[in-house]
């Protein structure tokens, strides 16, 4: 159906960031560049806490020098088992100097969790600490203890490292949630992240001025977006604490007294902080840009935002994005007029160096209007999955569109394309949701709820019986004679499944319909 012209228009690649720029460098090059830059100036914040570019870039040294001592070098994946605070931000930035690529591995995660992704990327080395020791397995790897072993870190030289990195060198390897009940480890190069970090220098004009918020968990892709925006164009990194991430009077009152100018939200979370953010508060705000990514972004939720601050508040940009395709896709700016469209989430048009394609089952670009499938190409497509190579060959294939041959992420995404060349996203094609940003296959549940003695069958399904509050809701049949309690239930998915995944509600029925 489509002409020639159409097609063309709908198969072009956004065009990149030029040479240069993300082809040769690195994520803590960037970093130390700022440090030579601006040593004095503050790159951390955490509660009373902080740490200048120059303290940051000599601490990071140390410990990068410490973790060659150990055999860390180019292509080696190290696990980070630590708590929010200056020393993981450390220690990122130490693996990462030290040729390593980082593993996140949040301590709130179930044990069995965190041994399963310390034994599938062979981890030799795991940055933690004493006291988070018990969390991981007993043996396997080398424990550098950012606490216990202070005193032998300190006492390397402060001085750069050269280690043998390059953009084609793995960042890091981020798990997500696997359909089978096993996650899987998403490999993403330096060049990958700093594209992307630089590819939206136009559109946001980062710099020193900015105020960053770390909010999420290292262990959710975001969280790279925020670490290293923040640090790679100099401006100033605040570390939210657990508890303050979980009070939204309490992150406000932080927004305002830490100055914060660019703030990262899924959608779930800002609204819960429209609650509390009321005209007297907005006036105290000095945000200049909002950015939701995680989840998918309804407009006309965000009425009370606008009617509390004012359409010349802080831009506010709905960014879509794929841990396999780093962080971010397409952006959207995001008015008082959106409030009108109730029926999709406006993701926008792709980022620099970016294609994005609408394809059908058979593989052909749709027309205007049309859903299918999201495609997306360019230099943000990960590597692959680590260890899974049918699952890697799978998803991440070569395809040719509008004559041209790209390799490409195919997202499982159910999108379509506006007239104004705009994408509107309108679920998924499979059982995948997202909770609070988490990308989660509720077949990995499933598995734990079955792998139970006393369960014989069940399943698992995302509900949103208020508008923006999404839970997990479980439905089991039993075993013959079971009769287990929901706390046992529930305590059973928390000894394999990380918090975000453990269902709200359980429900017990005679047979699944």
């Amino acid at each position: 159906m489509l002409g020639a012209a159409e097609l063309r228009a709908l198969s072009e690649e956004r065009g990149g960031v030029g040479a240069g720029v993300a082809d040769a460098a690195t994520l803590h090059g960037l970093v130390a560049e700022r440090a030579r830059e601006c040593p004095d100036a503050v790159a951390l914040t955490v509660g009373e806490e902080s740490l200048s570019y120059g303290e940051l870039d000599a601490r990071s040294n140390r410990l990068a020098r410490h973790l060659a001592a150990r055999g860390v070098s180019a292509g080696s994946l190290v696990g980070v088992c630590l708590e929010r605070g200056p020393d993981l931000v450390v220690g990122l930035l130490g693996v990462l100097k030290a040729g390593g690529a980082y593993v996140p591995l949040d301590p709130e995660y179930p044990a069995d969790r965190l041994a399963f992704m310390v034994e599938d990327t062979a981890a030799a080395v795991v940055v933690t600490r004493a006291g988070l020791r018990e969390r991981l397995p007993e043996a396997g790897f080398a424990a550098v203890c950012v606490d216990a072993d202070s005193e032998a870190i300190g006492r390397e030289p402060s001085g750069d490292l050269a280690a043998d990195v390059g953009p084609d060198d793995l960042a890091y390897v981020i798990y997500t949630s696997g359909s089978t009940g096993v996650p899987k480890g998403v490999l993403v190069e330096h060049r990958s992240v700093v594209n992307r970090l630089r590819g939206t220098d136009g559109d946001f004009g980062f710099g020193p001025e900015d105020v960053w918020t770390l909010f999420h968990s290292f262990a959710f892709d975001f969280s790279v977006w925020e670490i290293w925006g923040a640090l790679t164009y100099g401006g100033r990194l605040v570390v939210v604490d657990h508890d303050t991430s979980r009070d939204a009077a309490a992150f406000a009152r932080l927004l305002v007294e830490r100055k914060v100018t660019v703030l990262n939200q899924t959608p779930s979370a800002f609204g819960l902080l429209q609650q509390v953010v009321d005209r007297d508060v907005a006036g105290q705000l000095a945000l200049r840009l909002v950015v939701f990514g995680g989840e998918a972004l309804h407009p006309a939720r965000l009425e009370p935002w606008w009617a509390a601050v004012g359409e010349d508040g802080p831009r506010l940009v709905n960014m879509y994005g794929i841990t396999e395709t780093t962080v971010h896709v397409t952006a959207r700016e995001i008015t008082p007029a959106d409030t009108a469209n109730t029926g999709v989430s406006p993701i926008g048009r792709p980022l620099a160096d970016t294609g994005t394609y609408v394809l059908d089952a058979a593989g052909r670009v749709v027309p205007v209007g049309v859903a299918g499938e999201l495609w997306v190409s360019g230099t943000g497509v990960a590597r692959g999955y680590l260890n899974r190579a049918e699952l890697t060959a799978e998803r991440f294939v070569e395809r040719e569109v509008g004559g041209t041959v790209r390799r490409m992420y195919r997202s499982g995404d159910l999108v379509r394309r506006t007239s104004d060349g705009e994408l509107e996203y309108l679920g998924r094609l499979d059982d995948q949701v997202k909770i609070r940003g988490f990308r989660i296959e509720l077949g990995e549940i499933e598995a734990a709820l079955t792998a139970h003695p006393d369960i014989s069958a069940c399943t698992v399904l995302m509900r949103e019986d208020t508008p923006g509050e999404q839970r997990l809701v479980a439905y089991a049949v039993l075993s013959p004679g079971a009769d287990p309690t929901v706390a046992e239930l529930r305590e059973r998915c928390r000894g394999s499944l990380p918090d975000h995944m453990v269902p709200a509600a359980f429900v017990i029925l005679d047979e699944l319909p």
